[in-house]
């Protein structure tokens, strides 16, 4: 690529605030990544250019020139390149790199799944906006779909098929479009089971005085479609007094004497240049290089972070609480697309348990964030644009999903990497789900042809995602949340998952999720051996007796030879003596098979054969290895803080993504008729299956 002038440059150190003594390596740059490898250490560090939030060329010192470069996904890091001209080179490409003038720039277009079981289609059809609302039981008596919009002529931002109120003529739908900005006329988001609905638009056209009879009547009708209460309310999310600013170009809020039976609501979440300020104070915060619990925590409240999250969980349980009681609610904040989006989706999340399992909670953002349009690339900074358009609103979704996660730990059928994926991905431009800001945009950019679903990429991963507390029947209604200030908290996983370096540990979840996926693939096998034994007239536990017969048997021979040539014994053998023998005394009244009456090999029936044994244990991996010990696949690839760390399921060791694409039935797991399992053991199973044909 002609824009990279300086691709690769030695000697580089690269300074981590939270290691006493830096990194020394060969940092390369390539067409994507921003590569640092440091050979001592065998690790590797990996930046993709679309993370970069910003670079920053230091004072120049003895040692070199310091690079510092900040990415969206809250990584910080210095590298010390020793001369200033490579540093100047790699500065100026990075900043061109990591925000493309054009969108037909982004990665997504370029990128190829390493993986050869991803087709490009997979998972641009798992969802459909009409399949569901179809679940939530619309088109009904109330709730008709017009296809006013197919063309994108009634509101470019919005979905195709729109859900209006039955009763609301072709006039009323175009007269209301016209008086709400942008053409974001009310339109249904969300019906919940007691016919109690939520409906999304943007702010009326009224100024000082400016009034429509055909958005007085659309409100109406949208009171209409619920007969089981007489009124409603219209959310307005902004703070009263910026409402009261946008009169002044035109815009502004509903005039409630114009409004019958309609109560409206103003409930305080800032725009988004209060949010992306906050943000970066949040971020200040965490950098400090040698902070005092004084100094973190009036950071932290000077940035207003946690306030905000609590205005937006606080206005979401508002919304949810009213529908819940059976009442409809309107909800839009200046344009419908950032603080809309943000409250319907949390109140919906409340009140419907589908949207809290991994798939309806990717629908739910399908539907409120992609088909209803959210400005991705200006909010997420894709390319080049103005920088007061970029604000972490999506960030904060995730942060209040999260939040709540943390009260209702059994409730989400997700993990915590779950949203930290979404998150990075968001920004990462690797896929295309979250590129254009419109479906129209993206019907336009041909992204479902031309570009990678990130949905079709986790369901390949999708035990990853998984919590293992999940408990569908446990909350299988609305959640209530206690947003009382204390319970609110800093989202430390996020905003300092790098705290431990730029190889972070692996969350808890993780862990217990390796941990509980071993311990299945134990059961299954038990399961699977109990269950062909007993055609064989013996039970599970016989056999496993006979195998440690057997064993015994050999450590007899073992000692009896140990003890022709004693002479000749070396502490080795004779510690192996030791603990095998009180292994098998240990167990004796739970097996009492003695060693005395062990059956030789040949005397085993064929279902027990050491042969047969010792295939039936290579089926299933005894003994998983560490994912905190391993740093290194066997391709020699080092593990980065976006590397997936996965366990084969016959060997137990631990591997990168290009190392275990493989998947094939393996006796004994019963769950899933196709495992993952690496490059090495699928080798060896195709062979040995050759073999016996």
């Amino acid at each position: 690529m002609e824009l990279i002038k300086t691709p690769k440059v030695e000697n580089v150190r690269m300074l981590d605030r939270f290691s006493k003594t830096p990194s020394l390596g060969t940092l390369y740059l390539t067409a994507t990544h921003l590569i640092f490898v440091d050979p001592d250490a065998k690790k590797e560090t990996w930046i993709l250019h679309m993370h970069i939030a910003n670079v920053e060329k230091l004072t120049l010192t003895t040692t070199g020139s310091p690079l510092l470069i900040r990415t969206k996904t809250f990584l910080s890091v210095t590298f010390v390149i020793p001369k200033e001209r490579d540093c100047h080179d790699i500065y100026i490409t990075l900043q061109q790199l990591s925000q493309p003038s054009s969108i037909e720039e982004l990665y997504c277009f370029t990128y190829t799944s390493p993986v050869e079981e991803i087709a490009k289609p997979t998972g641009w059809d798992f969802f459909s906006l009409q399949a569901e609302y179809e679940r939530q039981g619309v088109p009904n008596e109330q709730w008709c779909l017009t296809k006013l919009n197919s063309d994108y002529d009634l509101c470019e931002t919005y979905p195709k098929y729109l859900i209006v109120p039955a009763s609301a003529n072709i006039t009323t739908l175009m007269g209301s479009s016209k008086f709400r900005s942008k053409g974001r006329l009310p339109v249904l988001a969300y019906l919940h089971n007691n016919k109690a609905s939520i409906s999304r638009c943007s702010q009326p056209l009224s100024g000082f005085s400016a009034r429509c009879l055909e958005d007085e009547k659309m409100l109406n009708h949208v009171l209409r479609t619920n007969p089981n209460s007489n009124f409603m309310y219209v959310v307005d999310t902004r703070p009263k007094i910026n409402a009261m600013a946008n009169r002044a170009a035109g815009k502004g809020y509903e005039n409630e004497a114009f409004y019958e039976n309609i109560k409206f609501q103003f409930l305080g979440v800032e725009n988004i240049h209060v949010m992306r300020n906050s943000l970066t104070k949040v971020i200040e915060t965490c950098e400090q290089k040698n902070p005092t619990m004084n100094s973190f925590l009036s950071g932290l409240e000077s940035s207003g972070w946690l306030r905000h999250i609590k205005s937006i969980l606080d206005t979401s349980w508002f919304i949810a609480q009213a529908v819940d009681d059976g009442i409809n609610v309107v909800v839009h904040c200046s344009d419908g697309w950032d603080r809309t989006a943000q409250v319907c989706f949390l109140a919906a999340l409340l009140l419907d348990p589908f949207y809290r399992t991994i798939s309806g909670f990717q629908a739910l953002i399908e539907k409120d964030w992609l088909a209803f349009g959210h400005k991705f690339s200006e909010r997420c900074g894709h390319i080049q644009g103005d920088s007061k358009e970029i604000s972490p609103v999506f960030t904060q979704l995730l942060d209040c999903t999260w939040q709540l996660m943390q009260q209702f730990p059994s409730a989400f059928q997700f993990n915590e990497k779950f949203l930290l994926t979404l998150h990075d991905h968001v920004h990462s431009c690797q896929f295309g789900t979250f590129i254009g800001n419109s479906e129209k945009e993206k019907i336009d950019l041909r992204l479902a042809e031309r570009t990678y679903s990130l949905w079709g990429y986790m369901a390949t991963y999708l035990n990853e995602y998984e919590n293992p507390l999940y408990d569908a029947s446990e909350f299988s209604g609305v959640l209530i949340p206690v947003l009382a200030p204390q319970n609110i908290t800093f989202w430390r996983g996020m905003y300092c998952r790098f705290e431990s370096g730029v190889h972070p540990r692996e969350p808890q979840t993780d862990l217990l999720l390796a941990t509980v996926n071993h311990t299945h693939s134990l059961d299954d096998h038990i399961k699977y051996l109990s269950k062909r034994d007993s055609f064989n007239g013996r039970t599970f536990f016989q056999r496993i007796s006979s195998m440690k017969s057997f064993i015994a048997k050999a450590v007899e021979n073992k000692f009896n030879k140990m003890n022709d040539s004693r002479s000749r014994a070396t502490p080795t053998d004779n510690r192996y003596y030791y603990e095998k023998t009180r292994e098998l005394e240990a167990s004796d009244h739970d097996h009492p098979l003695k060693v005395s009456t062990a059956p030789k090999p040949e005397e085993l029936s064929p279902s027990l054969s050491s042969q047969n044994l010792s295939k039936d244990l290579e089926s299933v991996a005894l003994d998983w290895k560490s994912l905190r010990n391993t740093h290194e696949c066997i391709c020699s690839s080092y593990f980065d803080q976006l590397s997936k760390k996965t366990h084969c399921r016959r060997c137990g060791n631990i591997f990168c993504m290009r190392c275990i694409t493989k998947k094939t039935f393996l006796p004994g797991h019963l769950e899933q008729n196709n495992v993952s399992v690496c490059k090495p053991c699928y080798e060896m199973l195709v062979n040995s299956t050759e073999t016996s044909d």
